[in-house]
């Protein structure tokens, strides 16, 4: 307990020290031209902002060394293998701080602490991260989240979004929340995500290429099973719970044997998955490129994970298998629309039920009696949405100080 308590103390002195040089550096001017951009804190290199950084690179009037990713440090040396291309920074590493206080934009897909203050001549882009299903932000009742209260959690996030001067907005659904959950008052950029124009500019002969990389051939079927995190799966801190909810072989009876299964889990839980016996027709893909696993999918099955707006845009069929149905709607999260009749697909909540609907997908391969609905959840939530998001953000970045309609054009 002491050691701990130590730590602790040295933790609070060293991001004092941090917090000191930052407030010195934002006192400098911004240098023009430099962007730094971050995937879920440091995560890895992903989502919108690795989007806009591409389209960014490949301008040719951008230096590369004018662009960073900041990335954690005990993944920088996996990320920079991965990435041997991208200029990477350690979070709060001298040069990260350096950099992240004189950088001229910021473009994030989350929040950052309130603690680390921003040079008032940078200009924050988010991009977040998803359509929202579940409440978010103001909008959740009751946080139950350690070390904060529901009063203190929304304060603090009001203030975060408070400093954003951009916000993306994947359709007018997402705008109208965003503004509301956020307390947002800055500009909204109404250009769909990023991360989803790898959707529309994908040949598919690259798509082949994608199935025979990840399954081994380019003719196998391939159905993608991507459950939301649950916010009651922690055991204790640091250690995590996950059962498939349908059983593996009877899922393979009830489909032909060109079908090929890869489950799309939380990282957290990725090691919990027990597959003894499929290894050679069910992939565990925690780690790569989602819109991958889109790009090769026959199927979606899903329960209330925001993967289902980022599909729609391809109008290939979903199955929602939401066998927690009433537990996760009214005890955990709470959703923003009405679940159970706006969904584009068949919705079970029994074993025996959702066997039957994989079993009509497999002999029709899809789900006419739900074209109608699927035609207005497309309309509802990928409206935005035409592949030119990143290359307008990268527009926006470019044109910001020296073209004004720039803004105008790209936020319609």
């Amino acid at each position: 307990m002491r050691m701990q308590k130590l730590i602790n103390f040295i933790k609070i002195i060293i991001r004092g020290g941090l917090i000191v040089l930052n407030d010195g550096f934002i006192c400098l001017p911004v240098k023009k031209g430099t962007v730094i951009f971050e995937s879920f804190n440091g995560k890895d290199i992903s989502d919108n902002p690795a989007a806009i950084y591409r389209a960014l690179a490949s301008r040719p009037e951008v230096k590369a060394t004018q662009l960073y990713f900041g990335v954690k440090p005990r993944v920088f040396a996996k990320v920079h293998q991965e990435f041997p291309e991208v200029q990477l920074l350690k979070r709060f590493s001298l040069k990260w701080i350096w950099v992240i206080a004189r950088a001229e934009f910021w473009v994030f897909n989350s929040r950052m602490p309130l603690w680390w203050h921003k040079n008032r001549g940078t200009t924050y882009i988010q991009t977040w991260h998803g359509t929202p299903l579940k409440k978010l932000g103001i909008d959740i009742e009751d946080v139950n989240i350690p070390g904060t209260t529901t009063a203190k959690y929304k304060q603090q996030f009001a203030a975060e979004a408070g400093r954003w001067q951009y916000l993306i907005a994947p359709n007018q659904y997402s705008k109208e929340i965003f503004a509301r959950a956020f307390a947002f008052q800055g500009q909204f950029l109404e250009v769909g995500y990023p991360r989803n124009d790898y959707l529309y500019h994908t040949s598919s002969n690259e798509v082949s290429q994608i199935k025979k990389r990840l399954i081994g051939n380019t003719t196998t079927k391939v159905i993608v099973y991507a459950p939301t995190w649950r916010d009651d799966q922690a055991i204790k801190t640091g250690q995590y719970q996950f059962e498939l909810p349908f059983n593996l072989k009877a899922f393979f009876e009830t489909v032909s044997s060109d079908y090929h299964l890869i489950i799309r889990p939380h990282y957290l839980v990725k090691d919990l998955i027990d597959i003894t016996g499929f290894e050679d027709r069910v992939s565990i893909e925690a780690d790569i490129d989602i819109s991958e696993l889109y790009l090769i999918a026959d199927l979606l099955i899903t329960d209330y994970s925001s993967v289902m707006f980022d599909f729609a845009n391809l109008k290939k069929p979903m199955l929602f298998y939401a066998y927690d149905l009433a537990h996760y709607r009214d005890q955990l999260r709470g959703f923003y629309f009405d679940y159970q009749t706006e969904i584009p697909g068949p919705l079970v909540t029994e074993q025996s039920a959702f066997y039957e609907s994989l079993r009509q997908f497999a002999e029709q391969g899809r789900f006419p009696e739900y074209e109608q609905k699927y035609a207005a959840f497309y309309d509802k939530f990928c409206s935005f949405e035409n592949g030119e998001a990143s290359e307008k953000l990268a527009d926006l970045i470019l044109g910001r100080n020296q073209n004004e309609s720039v803004i105008n054009r790209i936020t319609r």
